[in-house]
């Protein structure tokens, strides 16, 4: 990929130095699903799929972007950055209206870029973009901001550049990747410890159900105004508490459950999601990939049945695989309503497992299965 992205940069630019590569990883996340938006505790890993970005200074102010995948190009100047039609485009002037913002003086730029991030299997291509390009800029221009930093900034681009409301999860995780490790992130204290997963018997696969359902927008709004809710409700009684991550089960069920179900229905499954993090991460340092597993499921049922957030394509997926001995555990992974599920798998049986899984996908539900096998590896670097 990066003699792609250089032979690319040499036919485009003659005159250009040799670009600097950029290597920024996607993500997954084994647990800790919609608790983000409730400052709870969240299990992200880097993967290794990527996002490789090639970038050299200019000696004007224009900018100059191509994506190698889409074969297409923008051009503006430094000066005059404003949003483009072209969505790939923004989530780059994004990361540099931030940087100007922070008080930055940045040159001209020239920038190429390509991946291998599978596109919408949930996997955060976009973050490991603005990743990228906000390492990269940093290089080329001798800022100092720390990589905490960089996330935040790099969040707040989504936030208002693209207009994306998305939490810092996406882009912590693709910095702050580590090999053979999961995070736990804090979202509420942005506190992070890693937790090693080494494991010459399991490993873990994505299936993509190549489903993307239009309920997905408009219901995660409402499960925030949900979890919003159960807040207001707690706090009418207890003024100490601001989010979810303060509620115990104890809470709900003196102030919530009685005069709102489904409200409370809702939050039990974040207060119980925030309580499994917790548990996987005990489980990961004893070893325990059963236990882990366990936990994969009931986040999942979770997920389906009290959040009810997932679809008939992940429930099909999950419940397939949960028949077989070298699955130890499946959960649909991400917002919802399409994607991925993430499955921890005895290795000597991946094939089996995928084999067994592509064919009934097709012949129950008429439907393609695509799948990734990911290994958790380090953040944004310079290569």
């Amino acid at each position: 990929m990066e003699i792609k992205i250089k032979n690319k940069f040499k036919e485009l630019f003659a005159n250009s130095a040799h670009p600097e590569i950029i290597r920024s990883p996607g993500r997954i996340n084994l647990l800790g699903e919609h608790v983000d938006y409730n400052e709870g505790l969240v299990l992200p890993a880097a993967i290794d799929k990527f996002i490789y970005l090639g970038i050299g200074k200019r000696e004007d102010d224009d900018i100059y972007l191509y994506s190698l995948d889409y074969e297409d190009a923008y051009q503006c100047s430094i000066n005059n950055i404003k949003q483009s039609e072209k969505l790939w485009a923004n989530y780059i002037l994004g990361v540099v209206d931030q940087f100007k913002k922070h008080g930055q003086i940045i040159s001209g730029f020239n920038l190429v870029f390509s991946g291998d991030i599978p596109q919408g299997a949930g996997l955060s291509s976009s973050a490991a973009l603005e990743c990228a390009t906000a390492y990269g800029l940093q290089h080329i221009n001798g800022s100092q901001f720390t990589k905490m930093e960089l996330a935040k900034l790099a969040q707040v681009a989504e936030n208002q550049f693209v207009g994306v409301n998305c939490g810092l999860m996406d882009q912590f995780a693709s910095l702050f990747g580590k090999k053979d490790h999961l995070i736990q992130f804090d979202c509420q204290s942005l506190d992070y410890s890693y937790f090693p997963f080494v494991s010459s018997d399991y490993a873990f696969i994505l299936l993509d159900s190549k489903v993307e359902h239009s309920l997905a927008s408009s219901a995660y709004n409402e499960r925030r105004q949900q979890c919003e809710e159960g807040v207001r409700m707690i706090a009418a009684h207890d003024p100490e508490i601001k989010s979810l991550r303060q509620v115990t089960r104890e809470h709900l069920d003196l102030y919530v459950k009685k005069d709102n179900p489904l409200v409370f229905q809702r939050c039990t499954f974040v207060v119980g999601e925030i309580i499994r993090v917790k548990e996987a991460c005990q489980a990961l340092l004893g070893n325990d990939f059963k236990r882990l597993g366990q936990l994969m499921f009931e986040t999942h049922t979770g997920l389906s049945e009290a959040y009810e957030v997932s679809c008939v394509e992940l429930d099909f997926l999950v419940n397939h695989v949960k028949q077989n001995s070298a699955v130890l555990g499946s959960r649909m992974m991400g917002g919802g309503f399409g994607g991925c599920t993430i499955n921890l798998v005895k290795k000597d049986k991946i094939d089996e497992v995928i084999t067994e899984a592509t064919i009934a996908y097709k012949k129950e539900l008429g439907l393609e299965l695509v799948t990734y096998k990911v290994d958790f590896v380090d953040g944004t670097s310079l290569i």
